[in-house]
């Protein structure tokens, strides 16, 4: 079963630069990047929502809402900071450097992330190998800077 989710999150990788890519045509089209943003996070909801209702999912309670962190609600906010973040960057850098850097970011919070064991990750503590390859692929990110 992990080699399954190993696949999905493959495949999240994947649509990533795709998704970049679009969130870019709407950023020219509507001559805004928060614009952008925006129609794409609409387009996004909607698909939910409609996933939420084909599956007959019920509304979570006003008990289950209040009972959740106030800072847990920010994962809405990051994920938007990352598509206008990308949708601003990628024409500059273009898409493979935004990648690799979003990656190196990525892999540099989750080492620390895993190492204190926060946001409910398992702890995992840090080690050489884990070091290694972020190293490895922060070297990617210089690699690809210079050629």
């Amino acid at each position: 079963m992990q080699s399954f989710y190993m696949i999905i999150a493959l495949l999240g990788g994947i649509v990533l630069p795709v998704q970049v890519g679009l969130n870019s045509i709407l950023a020219r089209a509507t001559g805004n990047p928060i614009w952008a943003s925006s129609v794409s996070f609409l387009v996004g909801t909607v698909g939910i929502i409609l996933y939420l209702l084909a599956q007959r999912q019920p509304l979570p309670s006003i008990a289950v809402l209040s009972a959740i962190p106030p800072y847990a609600w920010a994962g809405g906010l990051l994920g938007a900071f990352y598509v206008t973040i990308s949708i601003i960057v990628a024409p500059k850098i273009g898409a493979a450097m935004l990648v690799c850097l979003a990656i190196a970011g990525q892999m540099v919070a989750a080492l620390i992330m895993d190492h204190y064991g926060l946001l409910g990750f398992p702890q995992h503590s840090i080690n050489w190998g884990r070091v290694a390859g972020a190293i490895m692929l922060i070297g990617g990110v210089l690699l690809m800077r210079k050629y």
